[in-house]
């Protein structure tokens, strides 16, 4: 089959400014909450895109760890490709993917760094081998072989084999504040059904319905 003869329609649901909560935030976990009721593979994945000082933009699938009335956050290596374009430039897209359920939502904001309180809670609640694969990998860096990176593991593993793993001081995490969050909802014939929310000086979120 050529790629161009590739398709499907898109019936599951339709989307309507009734069914909208008009707080984006709530609306996304009340997405989110399907997307984990349907036992969707990786319901918390999500595109972060990030632009660097060319003006080249990257993309990576990284889980969301937390969303709350402030936004999304996420947890990284401080020396990775995305932390270095985020720090240099804030503005960021997210995009979670649940084509499942025939639905998008893209995420556009802020990136700002979270506290080292949160940073320190978050990393002392993963699995022992996340906290040491954090030591051992320099996020983003040319290495020679695998067996390289596994070695690290292994002198790490060693070397923190009594006791708690300390958080490294280049891990942490951002916090995405929303500017505006698009939902989409696939419809037939293509006419989807794309809400977008923005944020408005006074605080308050703006909706309108978007062509398809």
């Amino acid at each position: 089959m050529k790629v161009d003869d590739i398709r499907r329609s898109y019936s599951l649901k339709k989307l309507d400014f009734d069914q909208l909560d008009k707080n984006p935030i709530i609306q996304f976990e009340h997405w989110l909450q399907q997307a984990i009721a349907a036992e969707l593979t990786d319901p918390t994945a999500m595109c972060v895109a990030s632009v660097d000082e060319h003006g080249q933009p990257s993309q990576r699938i990284v889980l969301l760890k937390d969303v709350n009335a402030d936004g999304f956050v996420f947890y990284t290596n401080l020396g990775s490709r995305k932390a270095t374009e985020l720090t240099a430039n804030p503005k960021v897209c997210l995009h979670f993917p649940w084509h499942p359920l025939e639905r998008q939502v893209i995420v556009y904001g802020v990136a700002e760094r979270v506290s080292s309180v949160q940073v320190a809670k978050y990393f002392l609640s993963r699995p022992k081998e996340s906290q040491l694969a954090a030591w051992a990998s320099e996020q983003s860096r040319p290495i020679s072989t695998r067996q390289a990176l596994m070695q690290k593991f292994a002198e790490v593993k060693h070397k923190f084999a009594q006791g708690e793993v300390p958080l490294p001081s280049f891990w942490g995490g951002f916090l995405i504040r929303p500017t505006q969050i698009e939902f989409w909802q696939g419809g037939d014939n293509r006419l989807h059904d794309r809400f977008m929310y923005k944020l408005q000086q006074n605080g308050q979120w703006q909706i309108e319905r978007l062509c398809p």
